[in-house]
């Protein structure tokens, strides 16, 4: 196996490096200072204008879309500014993800924000040319965002097989019914497409019951009802929403790669996608790492630098070590998707989506810890941060699911059924 990224993504990425540090980085603090009064006094979840500022010079430059899978690349890259046209592969993509993983506005303004990333992959790989032409190109062009609406307040929707929400078709049309929640990015004003999740055909077989449907938020019948806080953060302007679909009636040309195709998509979406949320859960941990280590020296308690007591350095030793090894797990996934597909890399998925992100809220603990009162504030990115990592145990299927599924494999080596 092979981790050393092509020339031309080992370019892209110091280029995108340059760009955090000198674009972003000045001006984050000031962002989340504004976001925050905006909490006090006004409405936080219209966006701020210095991201649509920020947009404009990123685009400029290519860093635009530089998600895109290489199969796919060469089909937009010249329409939507992304630099060059051959695309990247996952093992190429992965240290540009770490670098916008030490930012929280870093994705929204290079357009490889969660979850649009994985909606437009898609509809890259799975929907028709009309799909392709209303919703994915104004997501690539940066004009709308969009929602996955998967996961259901009334049944345990770690096994997607409980989901109850319908999808049912209706001659030309598919009717649509239920209630999802935790539904990212319902809050932001441009989000006006929702990826639906919905059972057609109970009497199939388990893993072709359900279908994936394209459901305009503006439809009749759907309404967010709320959003939901996260430990006490809103996630503005993007936010976590519960909505409820009642009637909503969309063309059955809304469906994506046919009824009953849900799992397949599900299957293709998420593999790639679990590689970008580890890879940016690892820039959040180097940026913990730094300023613990900055903190550590800067301060002074009972006569020496808080870096010499109570076993930190041990502490610092531990969490470098950590994130060094979650880094080459992840690579070896992104790695055995490019050479074989989301098929190829089950075990492997798995493996850092449970890795990663409790590395990540370990690392991140420490450097609160090492901040004191301070690490608890939004003086600090770090309980922010801390909160992402928790939540990414849950996001993508529960730490249980995937451990589930690694020792499924791992024991059919020796002759297990199921």
């Amino acid at each position: 196996m092979d981790f050393s990224p092509s020339p031309r993504a080992a370019d892209l990425t110091a280029r995108v490096a340059a760009f955090i540090a000198e674009e972003i980085e000045p001006i984050e603090a000031g962002y989340h200072h504004d976001l925050a009064e905006l909490r006090r006094t006004g409405d936080p979840w219209q966006p701020l204008p210095v991201i649509e500022e920020l947009k404009a010079k990123a685009r400029k430059l290519g860093l635009w879309n530089l998600f895109l899978p290489f199969e796919h690349a060469g089909e937009y890259a010249a329409r939507f500014g992304t630099d060059g046209g051959e695309g990247l592969t996952n093992v190429d993509y992965a240290p540009i993800a770490e670098l916008t993983g030490r930012s929280a506005i870093a994705p929204l303004v290079l357009n490889c924000n969660a979850p649009d990333t994985g909606n437009m992959e898609v509809l890259l790989r799975y929907g028709t040319e009309e799909q392709r032409a209303t919703w994915l190109e104004p997501l690539l062009d940066g004009r709308i965002r969009s929602a996955f609406t998967m996961t259901e307040p009334d049944v345990a929707s770690s096994d997607a097989t409980n989901m109850e929400a319908t999808a049912v078709v209706d001659g030309d049309e598919m009717v649509i019914n239920g209630r999802k929640w935790w539904s990212t990015g319902v809050g932001h004003p441009d989000c006006k497409i929702f990826v639906f999740m919905g059972l057609t055909d109970p009497d199939a077989d388990r893993h072709h019951r359900h279908s994936m449907v394209l459901v305009p938020r503006e439809a009749p019948g759907v309404k967010v009802e709320r959003l939901l806080n996260t430990m006490g953060l809103y996630d503005e302007p993007l936010g976590h929403g519960e909505v409820s679909f009642t009637d909503v009636r969309v063309p059955l040309a809304n469906v994506i790669s046919g009824p009953g195709q849900a799992f397949a998509i599900a299957q293709g979406r998420l593999g790639p996608g679990r590689v970008h949320h580890c890879m940016r859960l690892i820039g959040l941990a180097e940026l913990a790492l730094e300023l613990a280590c900055k903190r550590a020296l800067a301060r002074t308690a009972f006569g020496k630098p808080i870096a010499n007591l109570g076993g930190n350095r041990e502490r610092i030793a531990d969490a470098r070590i950590a994130i060094d090894q979650a880094r080459l797990l992840v690579l070896n996934a992104a790695w055995k998707l490019d050479v074989g597909g989301s098929l190829n890399a089950l075990s492997e998925v798995s493996q850092i989506k449970v890795a990663v992100p409790n590395m990540a809220q370990k690392v991140i603990d420490m450097a609160m810890q090492i901040h004191g009162g301070g690490g608890l504030s939004d003086d600090f990115p770090l309980a922010g941060a801390w909160t992402s990592a928790r939540a990414l145990r849950l996001a993508d299927g529960p730490d249980e699911v995937h451990r589930g599924v690694v020792a499924r494999l791992e024991l059919g080596k020796y002759g297990a059924t199921r």
